[in-house]
């Protein structure tokens, strides 16, 4: 059985030979990036380089990311969707295009992982009907016809460029690097040979690999106009290819699956066979819970904490429904088993075992003390009137702990209606719980790479200095930070509040530093030579060998991928709007640009 530690190690190891460097994977928070709230793919981290800014370590790039995608939750409990996954990718950045991209993905699959053409096809984009009017990718094409994929394998989707099954992504943000995309598909079944037609309709076709082509560049206008640096991203899931060269029709059949699902069997005294879409959920949802907590994120009612609480909460519910009782121990037989695949790759997770499993039973507890008492209250809602009212709803939610989902899940389970925008209506007078949370979308970011949100990234390195020099305490680090185009938010570590002559120091200080004009000097180091240069910064681990230091003189120093400006003399006036707690122990200043 090829396992996914080989997978990886095989892809890694070919990129490099095509002259790739290997970074290792970010954190699942994004840096700096309000516009998703977990990392969904390989390419958030290198959102700058791709925008045109110098990577340390060169053009070309290869690593496996650690990725949460919350969009496909609902389709969890099948054989292929995971709310956690690991994606293999690399990356040229302006440097080689589609040639090399779809030569060497053909390559790697048929010659290293030695899948047969004849269970291979591909889509390429197939032009827009809209304002746009971006043409069919013929390049594409043609490539993958010259290499021996039949015309008949091939599959031109045409449509919007706005939506991303079509064969298109980007930009990040309004405007930006974008261009058409073209995926490779497998034929997953193993008794009945591939037709030879290919319908990316049919569900037997698993897509397993992304090779998007950025060619273009879309302006303010709205215009795709021809790129200056044109970029390579590729995506490959190892969950979904792991299971292909294993010949496995089921993922969670694989060896990073199947050691949680035989404890899932054990714990309850069920067989998987009989239980398959109630232990996939268990599993899947314990294994990304394991993840985000490792990154830092812990169970609340808002964000990233809110998807956690949902996933857990969906977990416990799931493990009773299949016999685990509430006095075996689901959590900490299930840690070890993820720990024990993914800590060769991840040594987070070892670091953090104990804070993962507290965490975990915290919030199982905190749910099951009210879920026998929530499910017994949801039932006599139905008995009484067949459905489930926006009160009912947010009653189970603020009372019982039941996330929405969970409790339309349950509506689903009964066939009764659910009045979700009611209670969205009623949840919008207790609270500021935004409805697009389980997307993770928000405006603006530093993905479109604006002046806005680049001036203000500049800022925040100032205000960071002046808190530090204020409160004179070195130990002080930035502990997560999330930037709009109209205001800057940042997360550090203290232990009190801060006086409001303080506050006035530190505003002071950061609009002399802007009133001098200093130069922002952008370096590139190693992680050593930038901490004897007296550096700061909670990130360097994810740029390897070579990492980029952007230096005020006399003032800032810090490990960052930007943008930044070229001189303070850009920002205008520094004005700090409120301070508050964001944790124990953790203090948040949000601030603007005038």
């Amino acid at each position: 059985m090829i396992t996914r530690k080989e997978l990886i190690n095989e892809y890694i190891e070919f990129f490099k030979e095509k002259g790739h460097q290997e970074i290792p994977s970010a954190s699942l928070v994004p840096e700096n990036d309000p516009t998703v709230l977990f990392t969904t793919a390989g390419m958030h981290p290198l959102v700058p380089y791709l925008l045109g800014e110098k990577h340390p370590l060169g053009k070309r790039i290869v690593d496996v990311q650690k990725c949460i995608r919350t969009g496909d939750i609902e389709e969890v409990g099948d054989t292929t969707h995971h709310t956690f996954f690991e994606m293999l990718g690399n990356w040229s950045m302006g440097d080689y295009f589609k040639k090399e991209a779809i030569e060497w993905s053909f390559e790697f699959l048929t010659k290293v992982l030695n899948i047969p053409i004849e269970r291979l096809a591909v889509s390429v984009f197939g032009g827009d009907n809209r304002e746009s009017k971006v043409p069919i990718d013929n390049e594409a094409t043609q490539i993958w016809k010259n290499i021996g994929i039949p015309k008949e394998r091939i599959a031109l989707i045409k449509g919007g460029i706005y939506e991303s099954e079509n064969n298109w992504w980007g930009p990040a943000g309004t405007t930006g690097p974008c261009g058409p995309d073209t995926e490779m598909f497998y034929w997953k079944l193993n008794n009945i040979p591939a037709p030879r037609i290919f319908n990316p309709e049919d569900n037997n076709w698993v897509e397993i690999w992304n090779d998007v082509l950025m060619q273009y560049n879309k302006d303010s206008k709205g215009n795709y106009n021809k790129a200056q640096q044109k970029n390579i991203d590729t995506g490959m899931g190892v969950e979904r290819t792991v299971a292909i060269l294993n010949k496995l029709e089921d993922n969670y059949l694989t060896s990073m699956w199947k050691p949680i699902i035989e404890e899932i069997e054990k714990l309850s005294n069920k067989k998987y066979k009989n239980y398959q879409k109630e232990m996939r959920i268990i599993a899947d949802h314990i294994k990304a819970s394991v993840f985000i907590i490792s990154d830092g994120v812990t169970p609340s009612n808002t964000l990233r904490g809110y998807v956690l609480r949902r996933l857990i909460r969906r977990a416990i519910r799931l493990s009773k429904k299949i016999g685990i009782e509430k006095k075996q121990d689901l959590i900490t037989p299930i840690v070890e088993k993820i720990i024990n695949i993914y800590s060769d790759t991840y040594q987070e997770l070892k670091i953090n075992k104990q804070k993962i499993i507290e965490e975990l039973n915290k919030e199982a507890e905190k749910f099951e003390n009210t879920l026998d008492n929530g499910l017994k209250e949801f039932q006599k809602m139905i008995d009484k009137d067949n459905q489930i009212t926006a009160k009912d709803a947010f009653l189970l939610f603020q009372s019982y702990g039941f996330p929405i989902e969970m409790t339309s899940e349950l509506a689903n389970e009964k066939g009764v209606k659910i009045d979700i925008e009611g209670f969205n209506n009623e949840l919008k007078k207790h609270q500021e719980l935004s409805k697009t949370l389980s997307a993770g979308t928000f405006k603006s970011g530093l993905a479109d790479n604006s002046i806005a949100t680049t001036k203000l990234h500049t800022a925040a390195h100032l205000l960071l200095a002046a808190i530090r020099m204020e409160l004179k305490n070195d130990s002080i680090m930035q502990k997560g930070s999330n930037i709009t185009s109209e205001r800057l938010r940042l997360d550090f570590n203290f232990d009190r509040k801060l006086t409001k002559e303080e506050l006035e120091r530190i505003e002071d200080r950061v609009n002399a530093e802007i009133q001098k004009s200093c130069e922002v000097i952008r370096e590139e180091m190693s992680p050593e030579e930038a901490f004897k240069q007296g550096a700061i910064g909670a990130f360097e681990h994810k740029y390897g060998s070579c990492i980029t230091v952007y230096r005020i003189d006399g003032f800032s120093k810090e490990i960052c991928a930007g943008p930044h400006v070229k001189n303070t003399c850009e920002l205008g006036k520094f004005k700090i709007q409120k301070e508050e707690a964001s944790s124990s122990g953790i203090r948040r200043i949000k601030a603007i640009l005038k």
